[in-house]
């Protein structure tokens, strides 16, 4: 065995984990919590109307870009989801500033979460700050070294229960609708009922509109402990987003409409406020539990997103080489363990607003590489064997690459703070590229990288 192939025979994850179902449960436990709370803050930033405009566009740009990605990651089946991508469509500084972006948003997203997690437990049994914090990074990270397999199912059970709390909570507030009250906030100066504050209102509104849809574009990152990574991947994002789209439907008209729109844009938890204010207290009582569980569906799922990024990066030689180092049971320990005490740290700031949106940032750029990367790799590698051919080409990805910007503006009408504090990470990461990374990779090409990791994985076969 050479060098590299025992290099990458040291970094396998374990194959065979995860079928279509699993992964389309990962793609809804990413994003789960964003319909118990954040969403609605969109309404008090546009009205409803404007808010709807939003999440529309949020909506056709996730759509957009998960057919995008459905591509590439049958073409491209590797733990490094968007960076691969974008590393075989534009080279090593491509695929890095890619995986930097996703990195940005997956590191900074948990720490966001667990924030809203140590205030919903406090609502609960009155404790906060960063002991809470401290518990649930060590617990669930502490499952997914347990093992890949495990982890997932513990993670579809929580799932189904933030589902079962969305859908009993549409089902009560059914009867209770009034289309008059999703218009119930007072029209700004040359704001009309529809569109109160304007159309600067649906500009600001949009990275809540992406709360709704945020992270789903991570199941690729599972690619490589997928059963049959051609077929799988494609079918379990498609099918996340679809159920998504039905779920998003439901908070944002059912919700708004019963409650109205005034009081859901100023609310903390606004299914549990809707439940509590048409008379429904016990299920109000039962949905904020179970918001918890949504909580911690999209944080345990986030943690094991960023550890197979930061495992992908690593064993290309972008990060330290040792972070990429996997257990007996195939699990990349170093890539759990080192993000989440970096997470806990950022946690300790209390900023969970800010931290979101910094990581609104990191998504929507992101987004941009990755439907740049579809529309080059179909450009120049037409010869790409691709199983899944994403509907529409490159008009698709176009779509979802302009999107992208939109929305990447849209944090910069909202939070200035966070547009630049995001910027000054992006300029010390490619700084450590520049003069750190690019010097250690495993690989010239991302096609050499591939054919390395084969071939180890052969080697290991026949041993």
């Amino acid at each position: 065995m050479s060098n590299n192939e025992e290099y990458l025979a040291q970094r396998q994850l374990k194959k065979g984990a995860a079928g279509w179902i699993l992964l389309a449960g990962l793609g809804v436990s990413y994003v789960i919590s964003g319909d118990f709370a954040g969403w609605n803050f969109g309404i008090a930033q546009a009205g409803w109307g404007g808010f709807v405009i939003a999440a529309v566009l949020m909506g056709i740009m996730y759509l957009t870009l998960v057919l995008s990605l459905a591509e590439m990651s049958a073409a491209i089946p590797a733990a490094g989801g968007g960076y691969s991508f974008a590393r075989q469509a534009m080279g090593p500084a491509g695929g890095y500033l890619t995986g930097l972006a996703v990195l940005i948003e997956y590191t900074l997203a948990p720490a966001a979460i667990v924030i809203f997690i140590g205030s919903a437990v406090n609502e609960l049994i009155g404790i906060d700050g960063p002991i809470v914090y401290a518990l649930f990074y060590l617990i669930f990270v502490g499952i997914h070294i347990f093992g890949t397999g495990e982890a997932l199912k513990v993670m579809m059970v929580i799932s189904g229960l933030a589902v079962l709390a969305i859908i009993a909570t549409a089902v009560v507030l059914l009867p209770e609708f009034d289309a008059a009250r999703l218009f119930d906030i007072e029209p700004a100066v040359n704001g009309t009922e529809f569109l109160p504050m304007g159309y600067y209102g649906v500009w600001a509104a949009l990275p809540f509109a992406m709360w709704l849809f945020l992270a789903v574009e991570g199941v690729p990152l599972a690619a490589e402990e997928a059963k049959d990574p051609a077929k799988d991947v494609p079918k379990g994002i498609i099918a996340a987003m679809i159920f998504l789209l039905f779920t998003a439907v439901l908070v944002v008209v059912l919700v708004t409409g019963a409650a109205g729109a005034q009081v859901m844009g100023e609310s903390a938890v606004p299914l549990v406020d809707a439940l509590n204010m048409t008379g429904h207290n016990n299920v109000a009582t039962m949905v904020n539990v179970l918001g918890l569980a949504g909580l911690i569906a999209s944080f345990f799922s986030i943690i094991y997103g960023y550890s197979r990024l930061v495992f992908a990066l690593s064993r290309a030689g972008y990060l330290p080489k040792n972070l990429s180092l996997t257990s007996k049971r195939k699990v990349p320990v170093r890539s759990l363990v080192y993000p989440g005490i970096l997470g806990f740290v950022i946690s300790l700031t209390g900023e969970g607003d800010l931290i979101l949106s910094m990581a609104v940032v990191g998504a929507t750029v992101s987004y941009a590489m990755m439907s740049g990367s579809h529309i080059l790799l179909r450009i120049k590698q037409p010869e790409l064997k691709r199983p899944y051919k994403t509907p529409g080409g490159i008009v698709t990805s176009g779509i979802s690459f302009v999107l992208s910007l939109v929305a990447l503006s849209g944090v910069y009408a909202y939070d200035v703070r966070a547009f630049f504090f995001t910027l000054a990470l992006f300029a010390v990461g490619m700084a450590y590229y520049f003069f750190i990374g690019r010097n250690n990779l495993v690989a010239a090409t991302a096609e050499e990288e591939f054919a390395l990791l084969s071939q180890a994985e052969d080697e290991l076969a026949s041993a």
